[in-house]
This record gives structure tokens, C-alpha cells and sequence, in this order.
């Protein structure tokens, strides 16, 4: 029996079209455009449009983008696997809103929470099943509306100044060419560390009310970021995902053509490349027009890194994610 395997057909993205300069967030907040290129490499970063954009009509914008390049109907996906830690309610999440806006209703959808790590999970969850057979087209999706979440205030501006918004979608298939195809994920999780970098509220483990004046002037509501310890531990959980997915395949760094991390912060990338003998050009990089987007950080890159021509058939790539939980992941695609 010949061995169904995956591979991306199809990708796509949304950026909604408020663009926030870096000299913008001084009406928020003491800041200069200087101060935070020098510690984010971010210029600029899109936040979303109340009354426009939704979380889900992100998702939606960026899957269809990706279902026309893929040639495929959107009549013929047999499963949504969606990312986000800002979904549009507390429940339902947003894969069902963003199936409801495709009209796939009775389409099987999975919500994500793995924060920076989601598109990879969620890409993981994809393979999977497309290789298990139970599905053959998958569309695997991160969206992140972050900016009513940010703490806009000089207090806050650590971790304001990071997030942006927007929306990435890859088309997944069934394919029997082991030439071209996702080569394995791998997939990690660490817990001791979950208070360096969260949103605690709201919280339904919560005495009485989850949203109190307590809690609203405590705070909890925004992101909340322990920076030494993000960075600490990314650096190094970023090389060792990256390396496992090359040894699981008998590859080595030399051997990549594209390595798309999540846009986290250019110091974390830089210095992952460095470290990995890596040069610029291998490493792709657009933080500094979109900010860290989270779950949608991976696919936007993928999308405009092959618009660019920087990944083509045959090529070796490796996407890696490190995020809150503590969560990193990887997966190493022979496109």
C-alpha cells in the first residue's frame, strides 16, 4: 500500500490596515522609534479595525487567500484546525465563527491554544490526520487580534510595543509524492514556567465574579511578561527543536534553504542564527513590519517569504516556535 503523507498546497494572509508606527505609540506612552528597533527590530505593526475585523474574519480573509492559490474549493476542506489565544468569545472559539463565514457548516473544526507555538501544532495536527487517513484536505489557520489586550501605557510598553494583529492559512492535502511533503513536527510543552508569560484574566477559577474592580485595576486583563526568562529560555529551546527536526531527518543545519521562525523578537532570531552558523539570508524575517503576531507570525512569513521567491520545490525548510506555556515546536518540510 503506497503511504499517504501531506504536504502544503496553498498559503495565505491578512493584515488589517490600521498601521501603527512605532512614533504612533507615543501618545500612549514614553517611547521612541530608536528605543524599540533597538530591542524588538519592529517598525511598525498592524492593529485591527472595531466594527471591520474579527478575529475570525481575519482567519476567514487569509484562508481564502490560500484556498485560491491551492486551486482547491472550499466545499472540499474536510477540517479546520485553528490557532489563537484571542479568540472573539470565550467560547464558542473562533474556528466555528470563521466556518460559519466559509459556509462549511458540519465541517469538522479543532481550536488551538499553544500560543506562539499554535501554527506548528496545529500544522502537526493537520499531518496527522491527512496521514492517517482520516482527512484530505485540512485548512490549518492562525489569527491574533492582541492589540485590546496590551497594557498601552509607559508601565506597559515592554510588552505593548511587541504585539501586532493579523492573520495566516495554509492549505494541507493528502499526497503520495514523498519528494515533496511535511517530514515530520515535533512538538514540546513545559508548564512550570506559565506565569512568565500570560493573561491571567478572565479566569473561571476565580472567587465570585471573573472580572471584578480588583481585577480590572490589578490589571490582569493585559498581557503579562517575565522578558529575561522568555528570552533565556527561547534561545535555547528554539536551536534544540530545530536541531531535532534535522537529526530526526538526517539533515544538518547547512542543509536548509529557509529556516521561518516565529516572529518573536529580531534579538531571539539573530541570535538563534548566529548560533546555528546560519546566514541572513536563510533566516527569514518580517517583525519589523508586523510586530509579533503570535500564532499568525509563522504563516504570514511562509506567505510573503514565497511571494518573494525565497521558497521553492525542493527546497528544505523548517519552521520553529517558542511561546508561553513555556511551548516550542517545529516542523521540517521538503517543499
Amino acid at each position: 500500500m503506497t503511504p499517504t503523507y501531506s504536504t502544503i498546497t496553498g498559503l495565505g494572509f491578512y493584515v488589517p490596515d490600521n498601521i501603527v508606527m512605532n512614533d504612533d505609540l507615543k501618545q500612549y506612552m514614553e517611547t521612541s522609534d530608536t528605543w524599540i528597533q533597538e530591542r524588538t527590530g519592529i517598525k511598525q505593526r498592524r492593529y485591527f479595525t472595531y466594527g471591520k475585523d474579527t478575529n475570525a474574519s481575519m482567519g476567514a480573509a487569509a484562508s481564502r487567500m490560500a484556498l485560491e492559490r491551492a486551486g482547491v474549493a472550499t466545499a472540499d476542506v474536510d477540517l479546520i484546525v485553528y490557532a489563537t489565544i484571542t479568540p472573539d468569545y470565550y467560547f464558542p472559539g473562533s474556528a466555528f465563527l470563521m466556518q460559519r463565514e466559509l459556509g462549511l457548516e458540519g465541517t469538522a473544526v479543532i481550536d488551538v491554544r499553544q500560543q506562539c507555538s499554535g501554527f506548528v501544532y496545529a500544522l502537526s495536527i493537520a499531518d496527522q490526520f491527512i496521514k492517517g487517513g482520516t482527512y484530505k484536505t485540512v485548512l490549518v489557520v492562525g489569527s491574533e487580534i492582541q492589540s485590546s489586550l496590551l497594557n498601552k501605557s509607559t508601565e506597559g510598553r515592554n510588552v505593548a510595543v511587541i504585539f501586532g494583529d493579523g492573520a495566516g492559512a495554509a492549505v494541507v492535502q493528502a499526497t503520495t509524492d514523498p519528494a515533496h511533503r511535511i517530514l515530520s513536527t515535533h512538538l514540546h510543552a513545559d508548564g512550570r514556567y506559565a506565569e512568565d508569560l500570560m493573561v491571567k484574566d478572565p479566569g473561571s477559577s476565580r472567587d465570585g465574579r471573573w472580572l471584578t474592580e480588583e481585577t480590572l485595576a490589578a490589571g490582569d486583563y493585559n498581557v503579562a511578561m517575565n522578558g529575561n526568562a522568555v528570552f533565556k529560555h527561547a534561545v535555547v529551546r528554539f536551536m534544540e527543536v530545530i536541531n531535532e527536526a534535522l537529526d530526526a531527518n538526517g539533515y544538518s543545519a547547512s542543509d536548509l534553504d529557509l529556516l521561518v521562525p516565529h516572529q518573536a523578537n529580531i534579538r531571539i532570531s539573530e541570535y538563534v542564527r548566529q548560533q546555528m552558523n546560519l546566514p541572513t539570508e536563510k533566516v527569514y524575517s518580517n517583525i519589523e513590519r508586523y510586530g509579533n503576531t503570535t500564532a499568525a507570525s509563522i504563516p504570514i512569513a511562509m506567505t510573503e517569504a514565497y511571494d518573494e521567491g525565497l521558497i521553492k520545490p525542493g527546497d528544505l525548510i523548517c519552521l520553529a516556535a517558542f511561546g508561553s506555556g513555556f511551548t516550542w515546536a517545529s516542523a521540517l518540510i521538503r517543499w
